[in-house]
């Protein structure tokens, strides 16, 4: 059993690597000081819901907007030191006020901007999708991996209760055998102008934002890894989703035990955000899956009845105890785990273009 001498010992050793680690508060032990790049909207949900964190605290921002800026130090009460732009981030090597850069910009920006707070010494929370293709996300978990890094992602679902009730069940064998999992994830995408719609900073379309989602909860429901992927898109408004950017994506997935999953992704229909998940002895379905509110789910045996938690806040806690303990969650959410969704995406967008089935081995 480790002991508390044990655990202070290994934080001591983890210091001399990481002397910004070393920040301490009196009652709940190491906290971890978090600046956000992007103080968009997501942004701002991820600031608001770390005031209830106690094991993570925002310490700093990143921005190209000195308005933004001036509105979050007095808000979240950032001293000047504190704030950097797009353009003199690299200099937060030399501030020890700060463990974690919490990257939240344009999917297209991820690579660089990840690969530079890695460079700076800074550990890395990326939002997903965590790059645009395989190729750029395998970069970046190399460039984390070679300045001693630790990438985590922004998978806030690994830690919803709901969720890991169900990964909790399917363990335990109370589905049996999983044979099927069906995803569906969509809205109506408004502003035509907005990133999400332009191919260079999304990487794609509803799939890069919005598909993503059934994607990985396939994953961590089946509780398997793909082995192949088939696709068809689907294009009503060639002008709002012009070449490159999907409206309508359906695929479908097979597993090694021979399971199967059947997924939608879209821009262009409202009212999906389903998970169902089938197996030999009974099921499961959380319906809401993977939206900001409350999640809901019931199984064969009934309602789930698990706490309703503000997503963001215990995803921020969880990863403090990630980066400063070493904590296993139930579920990874380092940047090996995004790489094998973006092989999956991958997969899916040259299923598309062929027609063929895409097989893989992540």
């Amino acid at each position: 059993m480790n002991t508390r001498r044990d655990f202070l010992q290994k934080l001591a050793a983890t210091a001399l690597v990481f002397p910004s680690l070393s920040c301490f508060t009196a009652a709940d032990g190491p906290m971890l000081r978090v600046a956000i790049m992007g103080l968009g909207s997501y942004g701002t949900r991820v600031a608001e819901a770390m005031k209830s964190c106690t094991k993570a605290r925002l310490a700093g921002v990143i921005s190209g907007h000195p308005d933004k800026i001036k509105r979050w130090q007095s808000q979240y009460n950032i001293p000047d030191k504190n704030c950097y732009n797009y353009e003199n981030f690299d200099a937060i090597r030399n501030n020890p006020d700060i463990d974690a850069v919490y990257v939240i910009t344009p999917n297209g920006l991820h690579h660089d901007e990840v690969i530079r707070v890695a460079r700076a010494g800074k550990h890395v929370i990326c939002e997903k999708p965590m790059a645009i293709n395989a190729r750029e996300g395998q970069e970046m978990v190399d460039a984390c991996n070679q300045a001693g890094v630790k990438l985590l992602v922004g998978y806030r679902m690994h830690f919803e209760p709901h969720t890991l009730e169900i990964i909790r069940m399917r363990k335990a064998g109370e589905l049996g055998a999983i044979r099927f999992f069906q995803g569906l994830s969509g809205f109506v995408i408004g502003d035509p102008t907005q990133w999400r719609l332009n191919k260079q900073l999304a990487g794609g379309g509803a799939m890069m934002d919005i598909g993503i989602y059934s994607i990985n909860g396939s994953r961590y429901m089946v509780g398997e890894d793909p082995i192949w992927v088939t696709a068809q898109e689907t294009k009503t408004d060639p002008l709002k989703f012009k070449e490159g950017v999907d409206e309508t994506i359906q695929f479908q997935m097979g597993f090694p035990s021979g399971a199967v999953a059947s997924c939608l992704s879209t821009y262009n229909m409202n009212n999906l955000d389903k998970f169902f998940l089938d197996g030999s002895n009974g099921w499961a379905e959380l319906w809401p899956a993977t939206g900001y509110g409350p999640i809901k789910g019931r199984t064969h045996k009934g309602e789930i009845n698990q706490p309703i938690t503000t997503h963001q806040t215990v995803q921020m806690d969880e990863m403090a105890g990630i980066i400063l303990e070493g904590k296993q969650p139930i579920v990874p959410v380092d940047g090996v785990e995004a790489v094998k969704d973006l092989k999956i995406i991958d997969g899916i967008y040259e299923a598309v273009r062929t027609g063929g089935k895409v097989t893989f081995k992540l």
